[in-house]
């Protein structure tokens, strides 16, 4: 699937770990978790996002295919109910997302980072290095990357 394929969704503010896991799977992911719900209606739409919800009111104001309300708590269990309900491949885009921001991460340069990085035995080799390119947030493949792969099952 291309990436202009992938569904777009926009979680209301009640879902933001499960915004957060959509980002790690490299879904975009809109989360602004102070936005009215008429505004997120508004933009979701505009931007051809799928909104994501808990609050019944609003999963009743879109259309079914507007919409996906959340039924779980958990934020794992709540992902599993969008992998299922949109069929999402859970492997290309992996970790290709800032997870505060949402922006599509650009390679970086080990050299030009290198002093941002903990030192000592966190990071024993020189990893490969992500950059937000808006918040300037760096991502490396390191034991967190490890635990999210072995709860997501990956």
């Amino acid at each position: 699937m291309a990436a202009f394929d992938r569904p777009r969704f926009w979680a209301d503010a009640m879902l933001g770990g499960l915004a957060r896991w959509l980002r790690v799977l490299g879904y975009d992911t809109r989360y602004e978790p102070y936005i009215c719900d008429q505004a997120l209606v508004q933009r979701a739409r505009a931007e051809a996002r799928i909104v994501l919800t808990r609050d019944r009111a609003l999963a009743r104001a879109l259309s079914p295919e507007e919409v996906l309300w959340i039924a779980h708590l958990r934020p794992l269990e709540q992902l599993q109910e969008v992998i299922a309900r949109f069929a999402l491949d859970t492997r290309s885009g992996l970790f290709s997302r800032c997870l505060r921001c949402n922006a599509a991460l650009e390679p970086a340069s080990w050299s030009a980072h290198r002093h941002r990085l903990p030192s000592g035995p966190r990071i024993r080799t020189e990893p490969v290095l992500y950059r937000c390119p808006c918040c300037d947030r760096l991502y490396w493949e390191g034991g967190h990357v490890a635990r999210m792969r072995r709860l997501l099952g990956v």
